[in-house]
C-alpha cells in the first residue's frame, strides 16, 4: 500500500535516539551508577514516545482523514478499525 504521508523528519530523531542507546551501552560497559543509566533509559523512552506520537498524528491527519473524505465506505471502516485496534493494543501494553 502506498503511504500518502512520509516520516522523513522522524529519522533525525531516531538517529539521536540510536546515539542515546549507544550511550547507555557505554554507560553499562563503564559500570556507571544505576540511577544514571535508568535516567538515560527514561529519556530514550520519552523520545520514542514523541516519535510514536508524531507518526500516529500524521497517520490520523493524512491516512485516516483521507479515507474518511473518500467515497469508499469499506476504506473508512478499515481505517477506523485500525485506530481502534491500535488504541486497544496500547492500553493492554500500558
Amino acid at each position: 500500500m502506498i503511504q500518502p504521508t512520509t516520516h522523513q523528519e522522524q529519522l533525525e530523531f531516531l538517529k539521536k535516539i540510536e546515539g542515546q542507546v549507544r550511550g547507555v551501552q557505554k554507560m553499562i560497559q563503564d559500570k556507571r551508577y544505576c540511577i544514571d543509566i535508568i535516567t538515560q533509559i527514561h529519556s530514550i523512552i520519552g523520545a520514542l514516545h514523541k516519535v510514536e506520537d508524531e507518526i500516529f498524528k500524521k497517520h490520523i491527519d493524512g491516512c485516516v482523514i483521507s479515507a474518511l473524505r473518500g467515497r469508499s465506505e469499506a476504506e473508512k471502516q478499515k481505517k477506523i478499525a485500525e485506530v481502534v485496534e491500535l488504541i486497544s493494543r496500547f492500553r493492554k501494553a500500558a
